[in-house]
């Protein structure tokens, strides 16, 4: 891969946490006007959510390969533990799962992308 390609897609998936981050901010934010216990739990989803690109941001500017692997580990991390937190909202119903489908697909796709360059950076 040429390293134009390749900071195009690091690029790529930094926006898609971004974005994340912010869907998740708005989730947190309708969470917390519930009375089902909403906004006690919205706040770990809110702490995994946004952690992921922050952890990539990080990782960026990692001091040498084993600590940009190390951030991208985190990363990764955070995306498992915010997709767990979601399962956990549909499978209580304090928000149906219609409403989180498309947040739950984005967060399956983050970790498989982070999955994917932990392990290519691991060959390299």
């Amino acid at each position: 891969m040429k390293k134009a390609e390749e900071s195009s897609k690091k690029k790529d998936i930094q926006k898609r946490t971004f974005s994340f981050a912010c869907r998740i901010v708005k989730l947190y934010q309708h969470l917390s006007k519930l009375k089902s216990g909403g906004e006690i739990l919205g706040r770990q989803l809110l702490r995994s959510g946004t952690a992921i690109g922050a952890n990539l941001e990080e990782a960026t500017a990692g001091q040498s390969r084993a600590d940009f692997i190390s951030k991208c580990n985190i990363a990764l991390k955070e995306a498992r533990e915010t997709l767990y937190w979601i399962k956990l909202f549909v499978a209580t119903r304090i928000v149906t799962e219609n409403k989180l489908n498309k947040l739950t697909q984005e967060a399956n796709e983050i970790v498989a992308i982070l999955t994917t360059i932990v392990r290519k950076t691991r060959r390299q």
